[in-house]
């Protein structure tokens, strides 16, 4: 079974808080603090809620056959439909098994709202058994099922108060977490044309996010402790053979607590 391991990354839809707040006349800059402003004056939050979110980056990690991938969807600078056409086509074309961490709570509903403002179809996506009977018990939308692995609602036993953060995961394993960019710095940095430093970023989430992956796989008996090991060494040769600076760096900092 293909596996994705995902991560989106977002910035303020001033298209959309211009016509919510009236604020015409006024920079894309200037809309997305008056945004972040008018949510922190409702929800003591900058965090935005999840339908004013633009998605401006979607990276993967594909796992299939003997192959593995990491890359983002798309040029820099593609129309967010775009982007996220081309996820759900991913999903249709190979089925694969969803993950992420927080997926369910913040990456999901995100793309949901942002593909229905697009007009996006994603059939295979919202399958529940209707067309196909195998979606019926084990389907992308049920919290409780694994087409969709939430790794961090999984961990938590589904409990808000033992959630802990990709970050603390990563160093908990001895990988190499976030390394020089956080959620919260990327509004900056799209306004300052940082794309590129933005999907790399990302990337790297989503390293980090297979490779717990990989972790929670040996733990409950899904890959033997060779299997384990020989995954990791993929990913490595992998990230070797594309020689990208993001990647280097990604692969110097990972220092594996050994099991």
């Amino acid at each position: 079974m293909p596996v994705f391991a995902f991560d989106i990354e977002t910035i303020p839809d001033v298209e959309l808080g211009r016509r919510v707040y009236d604020l015409d006349g006024l920079s894309d800059k200037e809309v997305g603090y008056v945004m972040q402003a008018k949510r922190r004056e409702a929800t003591g939050s900058e965090f935005l809620s999840y339908e004013q979110q633009r998605v401006i980056t979607i990276s993967v990690a594909l796992r299939t056959g003997d192959t593995f991938k990491v890359w983002s969807l798309g040029d820099p600078g593609a129309p967010e439909a775009e982007l996220i056409q081309r996820f759900f086509d991913g999903i249709e074309k190979y089925t694969p098994d969803l993950v992420s961490w927080n997926g369910g709570g913040f990456d999901l509903p995100v793309l949901h709202y942002r593909a229905m403002r697009h007009g996006i179809q994603a059939p295979r996506y919202w399958e529940t058994g209707n067309e196909d009977q195998a979606f019926r018990f084990n389907n992308y939308l049920n919290r409780y099922h694994t087409r969709h692995l939430d790794l961090m609602d999984v961990l938590s036993s589904f409990q808000s108060r033992a959630r802990v953060s990709l970050q603390a995961a990563a160093m908990l394993l001895g990988l190499p977490g976030k390394l020089g960019m956080s959620g919260d710095k990327v509004w900056d940095a799209y306004l300052a044309g940082q794309i590129d430093e933005i999907r790399n970023y990302c990337e790297t989430d989503v390293l980090n996010t297979f490779l717990v992956y990989l972790r929670f796989e040996l733990m409950r008996g899904m890959l033997s402790r060779d299997e384990y090991h020989h995954e990791c060494e993929r990913v490595r040769a992998a990230l070797r053979a594309q020689a990208k600076p993001h990647f280097e760096e990604f692969l110097a900092a990972w220092q594996e607590v050994q099991v």
